[in-house]
């Protein structure tokens, strides 16, 4: 799964990939906790084991993308 997260004043948006296998549900909860101000900071390790942390007054908008083997390729249905 890819998230987005865009930050302001910034001109280029975060990209992190997470592993195939993480959990959707909590990592939404966990950027809504951010959005509402019950957390200071947004925590997200990537795929790599990498951790990102992003001030939750600097998020400006979250963009989580869909699982990697939903994608498809070329043209038709």
């Amino acid at each position: 799964m890819d998230v987005r997260i865009g930050v302001t004043q910034a001109p280029r948006e975060i990209n992190i990939e997470l592993a195939d296998d993480a959990d959707r549900d909590d990592l939404k909860k966990r950027i809504e906790a951010a959005l509402a101000g019950a957390s200071d900071v947004l925590a997200i390790i990537d795929k790599r084991g990498n951790e990102s942390f992003v001030p939750a007054a600097k998020i400006a908008y979250v963009e989580l993308g869909s699982p990697e083997g939903s994608r498809s390729i070329g043209f038709g249905g």
